[in-house]
């Protein structure tokens, strides 16, 4: 089972939890054992798992991702200035994979699904959720 659905982003760079909508998908596939997927189309956007207890993790990893990779200095940049933004979803990857158990995402208590968002504001980035099991 597949099915996309959209975010805006409102700023440059920022982590926007997706752990709900993915719940509902997964819940929809009535899948009791298997794999979920979820893909950002984009070249500048990624998908992370993370702790969502407060806004602190995810500033925290948009601090490190500007320190190490900053902005203004790649050579993409001469072409559109979001060079950066090109090597953020690089590094931390377009995708995760999640186990299905007993019907739910595998997921810890402090683990939650984040869209990345690395050359924003967007009007709409596009997730796709794939669904894999019995």
């Amino acid at each position: 089972m597949q099915n996309i659905f959209t975010v805006s982003t409102k700023k440059r760079e920022e982590l926007i939890d997706i752990t709900a909508e993915v719940k509902k998908i997964v819940a929809g596939a009535k899948v009791s054992a298997g794999i979920v997927n979820i893909y950002v189309r984009g070249a500048t956007a990624a998908i992370m798992i993370q702790e969502n207890w407060d806004k602190s993790v995810q500033n925290d990893v948009v601090t490190l991702l500007r320190k190490l990779i900053p902005r203004d200095v790649w050579e993409h940049d001469q072409q559109d200035g979001n060079g950066d933004s090109h090597l953020k979803s690089g590094l931390i990857s377009p995708s995760e994979t999640i186990p299905v158990i007993n019907g739910e995402i595998g997921l810890s208590t402090w683990q939650n699904i984040f869209l990345c968002e690395f050359d924003g504001p967007r009007p709409k980035r596009e997730i796709v959720v794939t669904v894999l099991g019995a």
